[in-house]
């Protein structure tokens, strides 16, 4: 098996690691390793890969490259006569570990959760990430965690390779009865984590990049028309708690906000013109916004004195079905989940399918439906993706049958 050194950043203007590799047929994989030495390129002979001994361009270092440099041509040379003698199978793995154990550099699984937790430290610290994604690399963390457990597979750097991502697929849609969307997601994340301990030479293994995340798939969701929402509005409902939980969500599906920012609001945001002006929570680099309000969504507003009464988002969610159940909308809806090319099919009731986000969902559809401009409609809502933005528009019966109606009555 033939071997090579060459610089990882052959134009680098200063010192840059000089780099072992080789290639296993068997596998197909080039196998990389840092000789955790530098080099100014100038220095380097590219022609012959190797450091120039003689010359101007020698480098000051040049007996302690050249020791380590031998060093790994000897061990090299060491193992792969051993395993030519053995009938053992030899792979990068074993070359990897031998390396490891003859160059001290130790990469066991605890040194793969450290660098994690680095990783994660750093973007914490540095203000880049909002509650919500610590706590999305935080789910990662344990996922990881609970994969090597359930499949007794010790993760290190050089073990992120095919079989690790094929046996990461099946633990997640089998063992955690993941679905495409959130599988998508958390290839996404683990993806990020790697790409940063790679650019941070914490691993010379890119085998990553090769994962591919998934497409996401669109999912039917229920939304309310407009209609309902008045008579939801008009609907008593038994208790002052669940009469708060329904004003919350009718309030939510005129105004399109996010059930996240409805926290920000009080009297002080509140214009002359009965708009609200909201400063962006998700991201803090966008202008404030101007969210318009309806009659009904501005007598709520003052039934709680600009203060809206609010409890946990789950709570709100499961409240909120037994609202919507009270209002009679209990009739079977079909929906599907898809893992790969595997589709599932469910039923439950319209109510067990509402949460608060059904809220904003109404919003976008009940506008769209009334053929205002979307962007005039992301204005509002927050959108700056279209593509997110369609994800939220859902045609309902009453906009087919119209489409329809419109374009054939006339016949």
């Amino acid at each position: 098996m033939k071997y090579s050194f060459y610089l990882r950043k052959p134009k680098s203007k200063t010192e840059t690691l000089i780099m072992f590799s080789c290639y296993f047929n068997q596998e197909k994989k080039k196998f990389v390793y840092s000789t955790q030495k530098s080099i100014l390129p100038e220095h380097w002979d590219f022609d012959n890969k190797w450091p120039y001994r003689t010359g101007r361009n020698v480098s000051r270092s040049l007996g302690k490259i050249l020791k380590r440099l031998r060093d790994f041509e000897d061990e090299f040379d060491t193992i792969t006569s051993q395993w030519e003698r053995s009938e053992e199978a030899f792979d990068s793995i074993m070359l990897k570990e031998h390396f490891d154990k003859i160059f001290q550099r130790v990469d066991t699984a605890s040194s793969f959760f450290e660098v994690y937790d680095k990783f994660t430290d750093e973007k914490t610290k540095l203000k880049v990430w909002k509650k919500s994604t610590i706590k999305r690399y935080a789910n990662i963390k344990n996922l990881l965690q609970e994969f090597e457990q359930v499949y007794n597979y010790k993760l290190t750097f050089s073990k992120i390779n095919k079989t690790f991502f094929t046996d990461f697929t099946d633990f997640c849609y089998e063992y955690k009865n993941h679905y495409t969307n959130t599988f998508s997601r958390n290839v996404g994340l683990f993806k990020t984590f790697m790409l940063w301990s790679y650019r941070n030479n914490y691993s010379y293994n890119n085998t990553f990049n090769s994962f591919k995340k998934p497409q996401r798939v669109l999912t039917r969701e229920e939304v309310l028309s407009l209609d309902q929402i008045i008579e939801l509005y008009k609907t008593p409902v038994g208790t002052f708690h669940l009469e708060k939980v329904k004003d919350v969500f009718v309030f939510q599906c005129l105004t399109g906000m996010r059930y996240g920012e409805l926290k920000l609001i009080n009297k002080r945001v509140v214009t002359a013109s009965n708009c609200i002006m909201l400063k962006e929570e998700k991201n803090t680099t966008k202008a404030t916004r101007l969210i318009p309000m309806s009659q009904i969504a501005i007598d709520i507003l003052k039934k709680y004195d600009y203060r809206l009464p609010l409890i946990s988002n789950q709570k709100q969610n499961d409240a909120i079905k037994e609202v919507i159940q009270k209002m009679g909308l209990s009739h079977d809806v079909e929906y599907s989940r898809t893992k790969g090319v595997v589709q599932e099919r469910f039923v439950k009731p319209f109510y067990e399918r509402i949460s608060t986000h059904t809220a904003r969902r109404s919003f976008i559809t009940i506008m769209r439906n009334k053929g205002i401009a979307d962007k005039t409609i992301m204005s509002i809502s927050g959108h700056t993706d279209i593509k997110s933005f369609n994800q939220y528009h859902q045609v309902d019966n009453t906009a087919r049958i119209n489409a329809i109606n419109s374009v054939f009555d006339d016949y």
